[in-house]
């Protein structure tokens, strides 16, 4: 069986997004070769004109002819406008299935996938990448069959006007090929480097726009724009390379369709002076070769594009075969029915991320029973915020299993697993919009009851309520126009909307004042539904109520118990605890000595 190439299987993977536009990947060229069939018979009607029109001095003849020529091309202008119609609409319909595909297609990543490919190697295939292959099947619709059917036509219809001096289409037409075709097989690995250089410089504009405060806070702005510089250099030399050997196409193929006009002209000299053809076939004969010539260049410049098209669609592709890295579930949630059954079971735990030489959560066992509190607390780089990624599924245990409800947490449709999870990350990320649309992330049907008992819970209730349009107030992309405490608290109340089974404060409440912290923790404890609260957090004060607490070092726990057991067996708890306390002790005293 014959072994499909790399290009034939990418072709194949990205044009079924066409499926939904046959009839315009049809009528496009379709119309495209009408106006090409009307153009060919252009040179004919030109020496017809000079050969009995102006030889023979018969005006009526002449207007008669001209008619003709323009009724070809009003006709020629009516079918490539069609045509470029049906293209540009193929071709964006295209991109937008393409696109809305990738973008799903990410969206089932696992974080580990994510972490691996990059966020600005995504972006850079969700918009550059896409634009370039929609440019590269608008063009091929439209020049794909017209330019070669143009060239050959044209070399065609010069045999039918004189045998001998033809041959010289049949050699510069092939010398015309070898350069394009050969200058498309340089270019094409060359064009892969261009994107993965603009893959680079996208990652340091993001980071740079990111990170803009931490560069000037350590005045790092010199040392950013000398990084920025040279990979855009390295880009800007990159697309200067393999823009000059593109760059070559253009001036070739004039050299080679001039060179081959000087001859065209001479052998058509002699023979009009031998008497076996007439002027008005030269000059066909020469529009003809002119005919070749623009479409020649136009074939080149859809050479250079498709070539960038195939770099692009190579890199989209290699998205889409990336595995999500999880395998979806088919059981959906259910309540086991039994007090004794823990919501969430660690069972010998360990967790290395992707790459990793080691791992980063090491023989992790507990169990949360319904509506305890489960505290997780340690040192930087401890392996908290690990813990608690396993429960929604972003990433996966390496050994050991995740139990949820008594099942393994494989076992979950993702959906349905995450629906009865209320997460809230250590970053506080919101979304352009009204303060009631980013909380209906929680709980898109939610009441407005319900989004009122949430702002209270998480003690947003007192700022909202400040705002001019309570819950209609506009907050800007990522909260720009809302202090971090604000941003915070929103968060919290929009994983509180869907009063989950499971709530998961990763250090959320790290810019809330102690007596706030105090007070959201109390309004958690007291919801009706009592949910298993996971409260990550580096203030011992945080966490020293909670039902049991989980004690983090170097992704080993180290401890497992109440406050008061832990202060007796753990030593590293006593030292967070005591040295923390120790600091409020110290704070209030010089407080107290300065008043």
């Amino acid at each position: 069986m014959k072994r499909k190439t790399k290009g034939e299987n990418i072709l194949r993977a990205l044009l079924k997004y066409l499926r939904n536009y046959k009839k315009e990947t049809v009528l496009a060229p379709l119309f495209k070769l009408l106006e090409a069939s009307f153009e060919l018979f252009v040179p004919l009607v030109m020496a017809a004109i000079i050969d009995h029109g102006i030889g023979q001095a018969d005006g009526v003849y002449v207007l008669k002819m001209g008619g003709v020529l323009i009724a070809l091309g009003l006709i020629g202008l009516v079918c490539s406008i069609t045509a470029q119609y049906f293209a540009a609409k193929a071709a964006t319909g295209f991109s937008t299935e393409l696109r809305h595909e990738l973008f799903e297609h990410i969206q089932k990543l696992s974080y580990t996938k994510m972490d691996t490919i990059g966020t600005s190697t995504l972006i850079t295939r969700m918009t550059s990448d896409i634009n370039q292959v929609q440019s590269g099947v608008n063009l091929v619709l439209r020049l794909f069959l017209r330019s070669p059917f143009i060239v050959f036509g044209a070399m065609v219809m010069a045999f039918t006007v004189d045998v001998k001096a033809a041959l010289v289409f049949v050699a510069a037409i092939p010398l015309l090929s070898l350069v394009v075709f050969g200058i498309m097989l340089i270019t094409m690995p060359l064009y892969r480097k261009v994107q993965s250089n603009l893959d680079a410089v996208l990652g340091i504009t993001r980071e740079n726009l990111t990170g803009v405060r931490v560069i000037r806070a350590f005045n790092k702005e010199a040392d950013e724009k000398q990084r920025f510089e040279q990979q855009n250099q390295m880009l800007t030399d990159a697309q200067k390379f393999v823009g000059k050997i593109s760059g070559l196409m253009n001036p070739v193929t004039y050299i080679i369709v001039n060179g081959a006009l000087i001859v065209l002209i001479y052998t058509g000299a002699l023979r009009v002076d031998a008497g076996i053809i007439t002027q008005g076939q030269v000059v066909a004969l020469v529009n003809y070769m002119s005919q070749i010539l623009v479409e020649l260049v136009k074939l080149a410049n859809l050479i250079i594009t498709v070539t960038k098209a195939f770099a692009c669609g190579n890199r989209i592709q290699s998205v889409f075969e990336e595995e999500t890295g999880m395998t979806e579930g088919s059981e959906g949630w259910t309540d086991p029915g039994e007090a004794d059954t823990p919501v969430v079971e660690f069972d010998h735990v360990n967790l290395r991320y992707a790459g990793a030489g080691e791992d980063s959560l090491t023989d992790i066992s507990f169990r949360a029973m319904p509506g305890q509190t489960i505290g997780v607390i340690g040192g930087t780089g401890s392996g908290k915020s690990s813990v608690v990624n396993l429960i929604p599924r972003f990433y996966d245990a390496t050994e050991g299993s995740v139990r949820i409800q008594g099942k393994d947490a494989r076992n979950y449709r993702l959906e349905e697993l995450r629906s009865h999870i209320g997460m809230v990350p250590q970053k506080a990320v919101l979304f352009q919009g009204t303060i009631a649309q980013n909380l209906r992330w929680g709980k898109e049907n939610a009441t407005e009851a319900e989004l009122e008992k949430a702002i209270e819970i998480s003690q947003a209730k007192e700022f909202v309520d400040g705002k001019e349009d309570r819950l209609n107030y506009q907050i800007e992309q990522n909260g720009k126009n809302l202090s971090g405490g604000q941003r915070q608290r929103l968060t919290i109340a929009r994983a509180l909307v869907r009063d989950p089974e499971i709530l998961i404060l990763d250090d959320s409440a790290s810019a809330l004042d102690f007596a706030t912290d105090a007070k959201l923790r109390k309004a958690i404890r007291q919801m009706d539904s009592h949910p298993v609260v996971f409260i990550v957090s580096q203030r011992a004060s945080s966490i020293q109520y909670a039902d049991q607490i989980l004690v983090l070092d170097d992704g080993e726990l180290t401890g497992i118990g109440t406050h008061a057991e832990l202060m007796e067996s753990c030593e590293i708890y006593r030292e967070i605890y005591e040295s923390q306390f120790e600091k409020e002790k110290k704070g209030v005293t010089d407080h107290g000595t300065d008043k």
